[in-house]
């Protein structure tokens, strides 16, 4: 299916990739936890909200 290549060249894809990605987030973390302080309340107000528009679709169709 695949050839030795192939599947080494996606282990060091892979392994290069999130290896880039911990360095990059490690360098931006305190820059993330300044500019988005609030999103948590955003993000459960709005899934709150989905779950109340679910809630009122489930008790008008009974």
């Amino acid at each position: 299916m695949f050839s030795t290549g192939q599947v080494i060249f996606a282990l060091f894809f892979i392994v290069t990739f999130l290896v880039i990605m911990v360095i990059v987030y490690k360098k931006d973390k305190a820059l993330h936890t300044k500019n988005y302080k609030g999103v948590k309340w955003v993000l459960l107000s709005f899934i709150g909200f989905v779950v109340f528009l679910f809630l009122i679709k489930h008790f008008l169709k009974n």
